[in-house]
């Protein structure tokens, strides 16, 4: 997982531009041994009787990404959410500030006093945000955190001048261009979907529908740092998915290490192949007022 150097992490495998690809290792198991099957990936809605209003859309890069201690992060919001509405941080569920979240562990309405850097479009950081409330974190089915922030999407932009990014509705499309924006680094890495993995596992965790992205690729070499960067495609410029890993070493379903688990149980695993994870399955679990309802039919978050 794809946390910074300051975090005590070790140093991360960088990845040489035009490289050639280091070829899969390929290995079989037990069919028994496979995670479970994914969860359905058809485009969802969120469904609200309020009024939406219109919001600008900004072009790809650092505006309204979040500084954290040792990851990336931003400043999101739903389709249907309202400028009274409290603004939301948007990382991965393994940049909680607890910790890794343990296999099967899932955190909702969590007092946090979390705090993170506002970037604008040239990466200065215009304010601190400060959350108070962890609406939702796992690291298992996906690897996300979401927070509420203690001021409204309106009394930002008006700080500011941000408005948040929207959280897509729908489930990302294969071959599609994407955006990276790491606001730990003040850089913007430019990738592309390259299909979707059913089942991803590292060390104890295993996610589903995950990301994959284009390798090689020398303008997608994420590193430590970016993990909890949006994954913004290119074409609606709303947030797809999230990012959150990479093979370092080649070696297969260790810690920094994910693999791909197959249909019959085979595994799949590349060195230097990165990864994120869907991010529209919120929208399936939204209330009328935007709570998230994990009981909700059709809700794909993990409970």
């Amino acid at each position: 997982m794809t946390f910074s150097l300051s975090a005590g992490r070790r140093p991360f495998r960088l990845l040489i531009a035009g490289a050639t690809a280091i070829a899969a290792t390929v290995l079989t198991v037990s069919a028994a041994a496979a995670a479970p099957a994914p969860a359905d990936s058809s485009a969802a809605t969120a469904s609200s009787s309020r009024a939406v209003p219109q919001v600008q859309v900004q072009a790809v890069g650092l505006a309204s990404t979040i500084a954290l201690s040792n990851c990336s992060g931003s400043l999101a919001r739903y389709p249907s959410s309202l400028d009274t509405d409290r603004a939301m941080m948007l990382t991965n569920g393994h940049c909680y500030e607890g910790g890794f979240l343990a296999a099967g562990q899932v955190l909702v309405n969590r007092a946090s006093s979390r705090t993170g850097k506002l970037l604008n479009a040239s990466g200065t950081a215009v304010a601190t945000v400060k959350a108070d409330l962890v609406l939702y974190a796992t690291m298992t089915g996906t690897d996300v955190t979401l927070y509420r922030l203690n001021k409204t999407f309106a009394q930002i932009r008006s700080t500011t001048g941000l408005n948040a990014l929207t959280i897509s509705s729908t489930h990302p499309v294969d071959g599609h261009a994407i955006s990276i924006p790491s606001s730990y680094w003040k850089t913007t890495y430019s990738c592309a979907i390259n299909g979707f993995v059913s089942t991803l596992r590292e060390d104890q965790w295993t996610w589903h529908d995950s990301i994959r992205y284009l390798y090689p690729s020398s303008t997608c070499q994420t590193i430590g740092g970016t993990s909890g960067s949006p994954i913004i495609d290119n074409s609606s410029l709303q947030i797809v998915g999230i990012n959150n890993t990479l093979n370092e070493q080649g070696q297969a379903c260790t810690l920094d290490n994910p693999c791909e688990v197959n249909a019959d149980g085979s595994l799949t695993y590349t060195q230097g192949q990165n990864y994120g994870q869907e991010t529209y399955w919120f929208n399936t679990c939204l209330t009328s007022t935007n709570a998230i309802d994990l009981n909700k039919t059709g809700c794909l978050l993990t409970k």
